[in-house]
């Protein structure tokens, strides 16, 4: 029979609501039931053609569409003729997952063709019967495994298989349902909605590829009486998450008989705009697990339904039979179809429950915690892998009233897609977190699908916008509407982010037309952030923001109907950092007046937000007069009174604290070192020194005393690097008052007036570095433990160290070093040591070494003594004192010497099982790029130019405060390190004593940042970059030499080299290559001096952070500068200072002696070009470190696909293939090149002579 009418979907499903008008629809029953009437044995499942199979056929329902194709033709016409107008294909588990159990994953397509082609038949052979027409449904049932729920009660998190393996096998079926000529498809028997969600993704994508659209038909089941799905849902947050696919009927199916479905039925009918559909199983299974409810019972039961007017179709699943649906056609029969409602057009959103924005619910608060930028807490345990406790900071949002977690990934130790994977999974096994919808929150779209692949309610989508262009934009906006996700649309388009009214709401005017009109996007699952930026900042333009932002959100709500507004308010009182009563003060007002024009949603931390009507009135009509602009002085008067609201709370408390002044001295001195106090120190110290007989006795008693205390609480964890700096502050201030009295009490009577020291540490930066932040804090916090340090400063070459260290016959020497090259330096400090035979224990500590380094390299070359890798300052008391003791000194080395074995020997075995490429292999699979279709923009001048003293005001939005804090070791993420519990209070001291210095060098001018670029015209000579003097490019000027990764890498990753980014020579296209060298100035050093000379080595270390963090932002703001103006192929680029250093603007800037290009040698031909230190004053030391130490240098490379990479470890073919592109002496090559070489070089020469 082959003459089936053509398949139209448009007039199918018009022909179908138009019966429905007329009538209730009836719907088929079970095929299983039928079938087991039967009595088919294994031989009439397997029929002739399966007779050999490897896999048992008996009860695979769907393999008897090949082998008994009349049988199954049967019972669909017996189906039709008992009433059905629908009948589905015998195809309940027609995916290669379910067929997967019975080795029949070949025939899928076959099998569902086949199946859809029988039922056709049937249809037209009822037809013929009496001329009424008949509709076939291509059944999808729900595969035997689940995207939301775990096979495995002990691992929450797994999943047998991803989203994207059920999808393929979804269309699979599909495209043999089509082919077969299915008039509808009916997902079916949902158990977890993820699942129904990779179905409907399959099916549009079946479409797409056709260019026909069948109508859909949904169908969920109700596990048992709890009235939820399997997984969790309720029939509303069912209906929310999938009304995206616009169903032509949705309703319920299985597990529950007409009876216990009833209720369920009536929630969908109140909710669903489309024809609600419901086909019970015969009642409950009874004992036996058979189905015994008879036709009239079940017919009188489902007529209840019709009658009730909560259904639009009905028929039968499990237990029923062609009897059945006969009593069931006959008992709706002329009962007045459901209407279907008129669904206000609300944001409708799901967890395992529903929740819609009403009119009812002002502001919704989106729970801020779970993201990992916002929190440092939830950061922390994310990183660490600790998903439960990361879990319990969820939960918490949800037990506090957040209404939708956002959750946010986005950090650059993460794989941002793996860890929003893996959180969400977890998530959906925690009912009490999962009930809340989600906000899938990244800056990375294919981070925001993956996290779209794990949720089965409808979620949010945290953000997209227009500013990649038209054409992306509805690109990603079609991916979050197949999720049936809303949106978060930014007021961002190709020119940047709007900041005056009018852009606002021209971006967002346009953006919502293109959505509705082009893409189909409900209007009501589109939320507007029309951008809240900083007032009050001191800019004149600035003042506006607020009352922009308000405005706009009037405008939007009135003329782009059913959306919404968002915004991130705490960009609103950014100039006001540090001042968290005048922030929530701001953002109290902003909210109260920007939610009386229609603002409903925020990312907002509820528990700091502050009553409108309860703050001082004086402070809220200073936060109106700046927020909504209503005086040209607002944001001077709120600058003149914000330190006092700041302050005030804190006053009395501080005035309560001079209490302790009425304590004994010994106490008022332990006070003063334990809260960093110098104020009373002197005066304290004279007292104490009256009460004793001899002046070193303030020293051994009250004094170290206090600095015990210290310790201990340092120790503990209860205080932190800053403070105890502050607190070594104090302690020498008092050392230096005393220092008169102890030198005179010695002339007088021949003592020596020395304190007795627990220990003589020697601390050094190595010779070639000038880098010594790190080694000055570890030297305090020894010092505050009552060691005596010798520091000899930075680029001490070896022969001074061991000199200094025989002559003050020293308990330990402690080495530090930052670039590279002082590993190396290291190594040989170490074994000049054990040549002249010390034995005396060896620190070693800085940003490059690490305890591999120091096991394999530095270790082998000091047998006398040993050498010890100490991880922070927080760890060097702990370890100095077991040194010395001689109590513990032998056990702890014995062990350090047992661990360094083993980290040798596991270090040899990784780099054996890692597989290397030679050269020319390596060389063949670099990067690639298509070079035809890049059109590299012309810097707008070549050669160099210096600019000369710079502002640092300029510089201090560009400040990243992350790596301030982690110099004093504290672990997190700036601002939100200063919510933890433990950190915050001294982390947020810190900052605020940086802002006091910062504003201080801002304002007296301490620092003269200068800065030098060029630009030239480049291309790619294999692993190299060629410069040339001119466009004509006839004469090399230079050339920078390129590393190549040589890791064998799987899944067709490239071996990249720097090179790869810059067009080859061959191609004829004119690239280039940008250099840069910037200083915070060659004032850092007399300046720290000067503090050191004060005794004040707090603000000696601050301001060298300080300086180094004003460098790197010198380099950020300038590189933003390259991109923008100077070589401008970004002119339009729009990110905020804060916002650079996630670097995902196009372009990167590579610095020779980093992971890119590990020669630090290649800064020699940087520094030529640039003639830095004739012209700026920064310069190389002997082993290339630049000097001052706050610099930075590097490449720019302006290609969008360059990225950062490591070269990793090379081979020797490399290494003699480098030196001779470099004119080098291999020896030499091979010794800045030490720490990434994958040989040892002298074993190398040894083996070759053998």
């Amino acid at each position: 029979m082959t003459d089936l009418r053509p398949v139209d979907g448009t007039e199918i499903e018009a022909a179908l609501r138009q019966r429905a008008k007329e009538k209730i629809l009836v719907l088929d029953g079970a095929m299983g039931t039928v079938i087991q009437r039967l009595g088919y044995g294994e031989a009439d499942f397997r029929g002739e053609r399966f007779k050999d199979h490897s896999h048992d056929q008996k009860g695979n329902n769907d393999l008897l569409i090949l082998t008994q194709p009349d049988a199954i033709r049967q019972i669909h016409l017996d189906y039709f003729l008992a009433g059905a107008d629908v009948c589905e294909t015998n195809t309940f588990s027609g995916t290669t997952i379910a067929q997967g159990d019975y080795g029949m994953e070949s025939v899928i397509h076959e099998l569902n063709a086949q199946g859809a082609r029988l039922a056709r038949e049937a249809a037209k052979l009822a037809e013929e019967k009496d001329g009424r027409r008949r509709f076939v449904a291509g059944a999808v049932g729900p595969t035997n495994r689940t995207l939301s729920i775990s096979p495995d009660v002990n691992n929450p998190g797994y999943r047998a298989v991803t989203f994207d393996q059920v999808k393929q096998a979804y269309a699979e079926q599909v495209r043999g349902l089509m082919d077969g000529g299915a008039e509808l498809i009916l997902i079916e028997t949902i158990f977890d909605t993820l699942n129904a969600k990779a179905a409907i993704a399959a099916t549009w994508q079946v479409f797409d590829e056709r260019g026909v659209k069948l109508p859909i038909q949904i169908s969920g089941t109700i596990t048992d009486l709890s009235g939820r799905t399997l997984s969790g849902q309720t029939p509303e947050a069912f209906w929310n998450a999938l009304r995206h696919c616009r169903p032509l009927t949705f309703g319920l199916n299985c597990a529950l008989g007409a009876r216990e479905m009833r209720g369920h039925i009536s929630e969908l009918s109140r909710v669903c705009d489309t024809l609600v559909c419901a086909y019970p199983n015969a009642g409950l299974p009874n004992e036996f697990g058979l189905y015994d409810e008879s036709p009239e019972a079940m017919a009188k039961l489902v007529a209840e339904f019709a009658e009730g007017g909560i259904v639009n179709m009905v028929g039968g699943c499990c237990g029923t039979t062609p009897d059945h649906i006969r009593a069931i056609a006959e008992a709706v029969a002329g009962k007045t179809p459901r209407a279907i409602p008129t669904i206000a057009p609300l944001m409708r959103l799901s967890g395992l429950e529903p929740f819609t924005l009403t009119k009812e619910i002002p502001f919704v608060n989106v729970g801020e915690r779970t993201n990992v930028t916002g929190s440092a807490k939830f950061r922390k345990l994310v990183t660490a892998g600790d998903y439960a406790a990361a879990l319990d900071v969820a939960r918490d949002q949800v037990a506090a009233g957040a209404s939708i977690i956002d959750v946010n990934m986005d950090e650059g130790l993460l794989d941002s897609e793996k860890a929003m994977v893996e959180f969400l999974n977890l998530v959906a096994a925690e009912p009490d977190i999962a009930r809340v919808p989600v906000m899938v929150d990244s800056s990375k779209f294919h981070v925001i699908e993956a996290g779209l692949k794990c949720i089965q309610g409808k979620a949010i989508v945290n953000s997209i916008s227009m500013k990649e262009g038209i054409e992306k934009f509805i690109a990603d906006a079609k991916v979050c509407r197949s999720y049936g996700a809303a949106v978060v649309v930014m007021a961002f388009d190709e020119e940047g982010q709007a900041d005056t009214l009018e852009r606002k709401v021209e971006i967002c005017t346009k953006a919502y037309k293109v959505l509705t009109e082009e893409v189909g996007f409900p209007p009501e699952d589109i939320i507007f952030d029309p951008n809240v930026f900083a007032v009050a900042t001191g800019i004149e333009e600035h003042n506006g923001y607020g009352v922009a932002f308000i405005e706009a959100t009037r405008i939007i709500r009135e003329t782009l109907p059913h959306a919404h507004i968002s915004g991130g308010i705490s960009n609103l009182s950014f100039a006001f950092r540090g001042n968290e009563p005048v922030r929530e003060a701001m953002h109290a007002v902003f909210l109260y007046h920007a939610i009386k024009v229609g603002m409903d949603m925020g990312i907002v931390n509820a528990g700091q937000l502050a009553v409108y009507d309860q703050l001082p009135a004086e402070l809220r009509e200073l936060c109106e007069d700046v927020v909504l602009n209503r005086r040209d002085d607002s944001t001077d008067r709120l600058l003149e009174s914000a330190e006092r609201f700041k302050t005030g709370a804190s006053a009395q408390a501080k005035t309560a604290d001079l209490t302790w002044r009425q304590n004994t001295v010994e106490k008022r001195i332990e006070h003063a070192l334990v809260n960093g106090i110098t104020e009373y120190i002197l005066a304290d110290t004279e007292e104490a020194r009256q009460g004793v007989e001899r002046p070193l006795h303030v020293i051994e008693g009250p004094l170290m005393a206090g600095m015990n205390v210290v310790g201990d609480l340092f120790g503990s964890g209860k205080m932190f690097l800053p403070q105890v700096v502050k607190s070594a502050r104090v302690m020498k201030q008092a050392v230096a008052y005393l220092e008169p009295y102890m030198e005179a009490e010695k002339l007088a009577n021949g003592g020596d007036g020395k304190r007795r020291a627990a220990g003589k540490v020697l601390m050094a930066t190595v010779k070639g570095d000038v880098h010594d932040i790190g080694k000055n804090i570890v030297g305090v916090v020894l010092a505050c433990n009552n060691y005596e340090i010798i520091d000899l400063g930075v680029m001490v070459p070896a022969a001074k160290i061991l000199d200094v260290a025989r002559k003050e016959n020293v308990d330990i020497v402690g080495l530090s070093g930052l670039i590279t090259p002082s590993l190396d330096e290291m190594v040989h400090v170490a074994a000049e040591m054990e040549r002249e035979g010390f034995d005396v224990p060896l620190l070693i500590g800085g940003a490059t070494t690490s305890r591999v380094h120091t096991a394999v390299k530095i270790h082998p070359s000091y047998q006398r003594g040993q050498a010890i890798y100490v991880t922070d300052a927080s760890r060097a008391v702990g370890v100095v004192s077991s040194l010395i003791s001689k109590e513990t000194r032998g056990g702890v080395i014995e062990k350090v010497q047992a661990e360094y074995a083993k980290v040798a020997d596991a270090h040899a075995r990784s780099e054996l099982d890692k597989q290397r490429l030679p050269l020319a292999k390596a060389r063949a699979n670099a990067f690639k790029i298509d070079w035809t279709e890049y059109a590299q923009k012309k810097p707008s001048f070549t050669g160099t130019r210096v600019f000369g003293t710079y502002e640092v005001a300029d510089l201090v939005p560009y400040i990243d405060w992350t790596p301030f804090l982690q110099t004093y070791e504290f672990k997190g993420r700036y601002p939100a390190i200063f919510e933890d519990p433990n950190q915050g209070p001294a982390a947020k001291a810190l900052f605020d004593d940086a802002q006091a210095m910062l504003k201080q060098i801002v304002a007296e001018r301490w620092f003269n940042p200068k800065a030098i670029l060029g630009f030239w015209p480049a291309n790619a000579i294999g692993d190299d970059i060629a410069l040339y003097t001119g466009e004509s490019r006839s004469e090399q000027l230079a050339t920078f030499h390129g590393l190549r990764q040589q890791l064998s890498k799987r899944d067709g990753r490239p071996n990249t080299c720097l090179s790869d980014f810059v067009a080859p020579a061959e191609t004829g296209i004119a690239d280039y290559v940008g250099g840069f060298v910037v200083t915070a100035g060659l004032e850092e050093v007399r300046i720290a001096e000067k503090f050191e000379r004060a005794n004040d080595d707090y603000r000696s270390i601050l301001v060298k952070a300080l300086a180094d963090r004003i460098a790197e932002a010198f380099a950020e703001r300038m590189h933003e500068r390259v991109r923008r103006e100077f070589w401008g192929y970004a002119p339009d680029e729009t990110f905020a200072p804060e916002d650079l250093v996630r670097e995902e603007y196009d372009g990167i800037r590579p610095a020779p002696g980093y992971p890119s290009q590990p020669d630090h040698t290649e800064k020699v031909t940087l520094f030529d070009l640039l003639q830095a230190e004739r012209r700026i004053g920064v310069k190389l030391t002997e082993s290339y470190a630049m000097w001052p130490g706050s610099s930075v240098s590097g490449l720019y490379l302006a290609h969008p696909k360059a990225h950062y990479f490591g070269v990793a470890k090379v081979e020797r073919d490399q290494v003699e293939d480098y030196a001779e592109r470099k004119g080098m002496d291999l020896h030499a090559v091979e010794r800045w090149l030490g720490p990434i070489l994958n040989y040892d070089p002298a074993r190398y020469l040894a083996v070759a002579a053998e």
